[in-house]
């Protein structure tokens, strides 16, 4: 093997790749970032076993077709801070050499028969959408999937295609985000995958422009989604994702709307007395403003409120401010509305068009 690159598109590839593979692996073949030229391009291959990411990066000069298995993070590291505009990667014997004017490096092979097989993308049923879709989608909801351990299906994001319908959910069981977009494709049959929250942010990163049309494949035990320049493979999580619609108030008491700005402002400014043991600010509605409390024995107490309209009798509930401020990070609106029973009951934020955030309550008094 031996090909001449591009170094800022060797660069990007491969830090790409490499955020897939891991430092250490029972099986040690996969720690490596495999490279097969091609008669006109060069791909990428990198997996961890449960996300793999094949990448092809065109343009390239290829003077010998072949295949090379090397370290992935020193390859990436070495490649991004050289400073020619040209490198030059070749195997030779058992060794690959990485050079760019003077510089060069030498790096360990092996065997590429010992790294596992990564499928290539199949068409056959897959549907398309715009890439700004997607990635609006898993930008609503990834933050409120669970990240510590605990039930292992909440570790991932419910996607669910029905009706002309792009759904995805994510929850860590406090807290629940649910956002949908329309398709204009014909989607088909029902589709419904629990896909690992690491898979969706790869696909993510390789999403470069928001125009592109992208398909999705929804397989037995994997979703793959193919872009121009890439095919990135999830192995699909088992299990029973909660009953998210249950959830959901369909009905409420208390409803008041407010500024999403200024409300993330004031919570920051509140639950700055608050510590990491007792993160809670109260809310308090009122006919025409929102009031927010935060206290702790050890750092004080602070209260702060801002203009809102509010329907239903005065009422109060609490919440931790962390999670309210995550979602509205996310608010695609200037507006948000919080809608409640109960203080007891869940708090329903909406942060935008088809875009709904359930945190549960705190019962603390304060």
């Amino acid at each position: 093997m031996k090909v001449l690159c591009n170094h800022e598109r060797l660069r990007e590839g491969l830090a790409l790749v490499n955020s897939v593979i891991p430092t250490k692996s029972p099986r040690p073949a996969v720690e490596n970032v495999l490279l097969v030229a091609t008669d006109d391009a060069l791909e990428l291959v990198g997996t961890d076993l449960e996300v793999s990411l094949r990448l092809r990066i065109e343009d390239v000069k290829v003077l010998e077709p072949g295949t090379a298995l090397a370290p992935g993070r020193v390859t990436s590291d070495f490649v991004r801070d050289l400073v020619g505009e040209t490198v030059e990667l070749e195997r030779d014997g058992d060794q690959l050499v990485i050079t760019s004017g003077a510089d060069r490096c030498e790096l360990p092979t092996v065997d590429p028969d010992e790294y596992p097989v990564v499928a290539h993308f199949d068409a056959a049923g897959s549907l398309s959408l715009q890439a700004g879709t997607f990635t609006k989608l898993v930008g609503r909801t990834a933050f409120a999937a669970a990240r510590e351990q605990g039930r292992y299906a909440m570790h991932g994001i419910l996607t669910l295609v029905e009706d002309g319908v792009l759904r995805m959910v994510g929850t860590d069981g406090r807290r629940l985000a649910v956002a949908s977009n329309p398709i204009d494709a014909d989607s088909g049959p029902p589709r419904r995958a629990i896909v690992p929250t690491k898979g969706m942010q790869t696909i993510v990163r390789v999403l470069s422009d928001p125009l592109e049309q992208v398909q999705i494949q929804f397989g037995s035990n994997q979703l793959g989604v193919k872009t121009r320049r890439a095919e990135v493979f999830a192995r699909l999580i088992e299990g029973d994702f909660p009953r998210y619609a249950a959830v959901i108030p369909s009905e409420t008491n208390h409803s008041v709307e407010a500024d999403a700005e200024l409300l993330a402002r004031k919570l920051r400014l509140v639950s700055n007395v608050t510590t990491s043991d007792a993160r809670a600010v109260r809310v308090g509605l009122r006919a025409d403003r929102i009031t927010l409390h935060g206290r702790s024995t050890s750092t004080g107490q602070a209260t702060s409120e801002l203009e809102a309209v509010a329907k239903g009798t005065e009422a109060e509930i609490t919440f931790n401010p962390d999670f309210i401020m995550e979602g509205l990070k996310n608010c695609e609106s200037d507006r948000v509305r919080l809608e409640f029973n109960e203080r007891t009951s869940p708090g329903k934020f909406t942060l935008g068009e088809n875009y709904v955030y359930i945190v549960m309550p705190i019962t603390v008094d304060l």
